[in-house]
């Protein structure tokens, strides 16, 4: 298959991109790399410097596709909150000019990268698909709305559409800021010899996720007819900052006590897990075990810090 993959250069699109070229696709990466690294795309992969905001600068490159992954987004829930218009253009608007690429394109299926932020501090654990709707940030309201329209376009027949809400994902590669970046935090504080700072008590709950099992659940049942839906993209196990702090001190083998705390971020959820059923029917399971996924990440700054 021919795969369009928006934000190919990032983090979690690196990963879908190189699993995509090992499973041989025709791969065709298109990345404005305001937050992506050129380095991070797979030479096996055609990459095109453009925005989703400006298809039209770069659609004729493409020509045609048989399925756009859509991760090209704006991640950070703070930048969200201090600049919402611009949260708009990149998650709500881009998604919408993707979804008319994609029609251009002639694609059979729209997968979109949404979040568990849909949901906000929803007291009712685990997190099922049908409870979304309450974000209290505006990255969750424009996460919820993107979804909104890829299911618009999906009912009208146009294309499958196939909506993934990730829990936190963490691994190799990613930025030290946005939803779910708390590891990646731990991780280059300590491979520098740095304290990090917990932001609130600790006691938050989060549901951690290997990026490789991310990029799996994106590859799932890609191209079969009748496989779209809204997927929970997560372990179904919580853990919490302060849990996830000690596992973390303990490979770097520092005091677990070796920390600080800072003000709660604006827009953050206490609690959080999902509801991973729906995925499992679906035929898809995360593998990674937490301790095996952060003693990879954690080498991985180690290595960038050499």
């Amino acid at each position: 298959m021919r795969i369009l993959v928006t934000g190919g250069a990032g983090f979690i699109g690196s990963h879908v991109v190189d699993l995509l070229v090992r499973c041989g696709h025709d791969v065709v990466v298109v990345d404005n790399l305001s937050h992506g690294d050129r380095a991070n795309v797979s030479p096996r992969a055609r990459f095109i410097q453009g925005d989703v905001l400006d298809p039209g600068a770069w659609l004729g490159q493409v020509c045609t596709a048989d399925a756009v992954v859509h991760l090209a987004a704006q991640i950070s829930v703070p930048i969200s909150e201090k600049n919402p218009p611009e949260d708009v253009r990149a998650n709500v608007l881009g998604t919408v000019e993707m979804l008319q690429a994609a029609r251009w394109l002639k694609v059979r299926e729209f997968r979109l990268a949404s979040s568990a932020a849909v949901y906000g501090d929803n007291p009712h654990m685990p997190l099922k698909e049908n409870d979304a709707g309450i974000p209290l940030s505006y990255y969750g309201l424009n996460k919820w709305a993107a979804e909104l329209y890829v299911g618009h376009e999906s009912r009208l027949g146009r294309m499958t559409g196939t909506v993934l809400r990730m829990a936190n994902v963490y691994g190799p590669r990613q930025r030290t800021q946005g939803e779910g970046g708390v590891v990646a935090i731990f991780c280059e504080a300590l491979a520098g010899g740095k304290t990090p700072t917990i932001d609130g008590d600790g006691g938050q709950t989060r549901d951690f996720i290997a990026v490789g099992d991310v990029a799996r659940a994106f590859l799932h049942r890609l191209g079969e007819k009748h496989a779209g839906g809204t997927f929970n993209i997560g372990t179904g196990r919580a853990t919490s900052v302060m849990d996830l702090w000690m596992a973390v001190a303990n490979l770097a083998g520092v005091p677990s006590g070796l920390t600080r705390h800072g003000p709660p971020r604006p827009g953050d959820i206490r609690e959080s897990v999902l509801d991973v059923s729906s995925a499992s029917r679906w035929g898809f399971r995360a593998a990674v075990p937490l301790a095996e996924g952060l003693s990879d990440t954690y080498r991985w700054f180690l290595d960038v810090n050499r």
